[in-house]
């Protein structure tokens, strides 16, 4: 792992929200079905291995799912 990818560039304010962030993005993956297929048939193979993916977004929960599933797919997500 780079150098880069080991420094953190960033800083949780209340990690006493996690869990409810946890549930949150559990409910919001109930809402895509899009991408809980892609994880299902994609997951175990990875076709994202070796992809780099880097993206200014607006951090929704839907955000998270999104960036959850390029992960489980195999991409390194900045």
């Amino acid at each position: 792992m780079s150098s880069l990818a080991q420094r953190r560039d960033y800083r949780v304010a209340d990690l006493s929200m996690a869990p409810f962030g946890r549930k949150e993005i559990h409910l919001a993956e109930h809402e895509m079905p899009g991408l809980r297929a892609l994880r299902k048939e994609f997951g175990p193979t990875k076709p994202l291995a070796g992809a780099r993916i880097s993206g200014s977004l607006h951090m929704t929960i839907q955000t998270a799912v999104l960036i959850e599933t390029l992960v489980e797919l195999g991409a390194e997500v900045r």
